[in-house]
């Protein structure tokens, strides 16, 4: 091999390297999951928090960008040092994509783990200081959580719920807008999310018990997991029939319809389960649930979204 050929061979093994590196921090970051919040942001702002703004106004303050901003970057940190504690844990329960996340080294990780919390706490302050101090309040329960309580029995269930819906309450403080209806979204997203969370405690089962987890299923088995599930799925049809019933959220009935029969459809599935693979379909679900009610918010009032987007043109 001569010394141009060599030096080719080394050019493209150091692109492969970092092709791959960029994948493993891009998986370690979750960054789809980032991408869906962020446009959850957006959409619940011109929506559903301060409806009556102009579409312009609102997707023209730069202050909400760096709300936005700071938050892809505290949870991204969140993924990053969640990934760190349950290194042993993934190790068994999803080996291939733990490999792929770990061809990172710990110092690069740690450096841009510190690196998105410090980019969230800044870009917070420059919107305010209560921003700010919320963001700093945010990372430090998502350390808490991953660090301790992510392993106390219904409490790491409850923070995991908290902390997915936490960003949109940023919001809230920055338009001083608080509406029942958006409890009620609130209060549908959470038991969503709390539903998601123990799936993915069952599926975890055998890394939890090799790593001391006390997780529901861990403690009281899959049957009760399996019945904590039901209830959970029976909660959640409380905030649809709310939403349907007493608020004006125009084509979303059609959603909430759909989704209220798609949860009943997965208890027969779930009781059935034995398998991780079986799990692993109703997370599925469970996620095309959540990803599809960021975008059906714009159901809400179709002609008004039209009016609204051709506003932003004149």
């Amino acid at each position: 091999m001569n010394q141009e050929q060599t030096y080719s061979w080394g050019t493209r093994q150091s692109i492969k390297t970092l092709v791959v590196k960029i994948l493993s921090l891009f998986s370690s970051v979750r960054l789809y999951n980032i991408i869906l919040v962020a446009i959850a942001q957006l959409l619940a702002a011109i929506f559903i928090i301060a409806p009556e703004l102009r579409v312009k106004d609102i997707l023209l303050d730069y202050r909400l960008w760096l709300i936005v901003l700071a938050s892809a970057a505290a949870i991204a940190g969140g993924y990053i040092i969640n990934n760190f504690y349950d290194r042993e844990k993934d190790l068994i329960n999803r080996p291939q994509k733990t490999l792929l996340e770990h061809q990172l080294s710990r110092h690069t990780l740690w450096s841009v783990y510190f690196g998105m919390n410090f980019l969230a706490f800044v870009l917070g302050m420059l919107v305010s200081w209560r921003a700010g101090m919320f963001y700093a309040a945010y990372i430090f329960a998502m350390w808490l959580y991953s660090h301790k309580l992510k392993r106390v029995l219904f409490l790491g269930n409850l923070m995991a719920a908290l902390l997915a819906i936490t960003p949109f309450f940023v919001l809230f403080m920055y338009y001083r807008n608080f509406y029942p209806v958006i409890l009620v979204h609130g209060g549908f997203l959470f038991l969503i999310i709390g539903m998601r969370e123990l799936i993915k405690d069952l599926e975890n089962l055998r890394g939890d018990l090799a790593q001391n987890y006390r997780t529901i299923p861990v403690v009281l088995g899959e049957r009760r997991s399996k019945q904590f599930y039901t209830l959970l799925t029976l909660l959640t049809i409380f905030p649809i029939a709310v939403l349907i019933t007493y608020f004006d959220i125009g084509y979303m009935k059609y959603y909430f319809a759909l989704i209220g029969g798609a949860l009943m459809v997965c208890l027969p599935l779930i009781w059935s389960s034995r398998r991780k693979r079986e799990y692993l379909l109703i997370h599925f679900i469970l996620k095309v649930i959540i990803s599809a009610g960021v975008f059906s918010i714009l159901l809400i009032d179709l002609p008004a979204i039209i009016d609204r987007i051709q506003s932003f043109t004149t």
